[in-house]
């Protein structure tokens, strides 16, 4: 069970960094289009619906690798101090309540929307011939599929954290710096600074 956690939570990361890398051509695209506005005086129409694509984009495509990482916005004012199997009820009503039946109306809207804009060849008509929006709207039940995939997977482990009293591993990804761990890593513990700091002269580090 562990190891098909792992491989989704390994998915999701995956789909989350690749999708990532909008960014950096959404970085380019506007620094051209305003250096091309208003140097070259020469604006291009598409270029604020590319935008808009390549930002939608990459914000739905990350939601499961964000949720795999529980990096959504909770109440951490007093989630935080819940026992563990206190936290996995109330995610599990939660997941239940709103998650699941908010996703799969994402996912079904969204697969009626792309259909549709397939159907008729939508192009945007914020600007006169605007770029084909068809493949755009095709992102939102993928990313709503993937984005269920992960959901199930956090269910599967509110139900492991329920009955075994504690929460189950998760793959690890980039975090923010860790002093402890960072002591671990290194082989350093906090009496040795502190004899080290012992060993410095007053106002030596000014």
């Amino acid at each position: 069970m562990q190891k098909l956690l792992f491989f989704i939570d390994k998915t999701s990361t995956f789909v989350g960094h690749a999708f990532s890398w909008l960014i950096v051509g959404l970085t380019l695209l506007i620094s051209w289009e305003v250096f091309s506005r208003y140097v070259l005086d020469n604006p291009h129409p598409w270029a604020f619906d590319v935008m808009i694509m390549l930002y939608g984009t990459l914000f739905m495509m990350a939601g499961a690798y964000t949720l795999a990482k529980s990096g959504h916005v909770r109440g951490d004012v007093l989630y935080g101090f819940f026992e563990p199997r206190t936290q996995a009820t109330v995610d599990l009503v939660l997941y239940f309540l709103f998650f699941i039946p908010g996703v799969i109306a994402l996912c079904w809207a969204g697969y009626t929307y792309a259909a549709e804009s397939w159907a008729i060849n939508e192009h945007s008509n914020t600007t006169a011939d605007g770029p084909p929006i068809y493949p755009f709207k095709t992102v939102i039940p993928v990313a709503g599929a993937i984005l269920l995939l992960q959901g199930i997977v956090e269910i599967v482990r509110c139900v492991i954290c329920l009955r075994q009293g504690e929460w189950p591993s998760r793959e690890e990804d980039v975090e923010e710096v860790d002093v402890d761990k960072l002591k671990e890593m290194v082989h350093v513990k906090t009496e040795d600074i502190e004899k080290l700091d012992a060993l410095l002269p007053q106002g030596g580090a000014k």
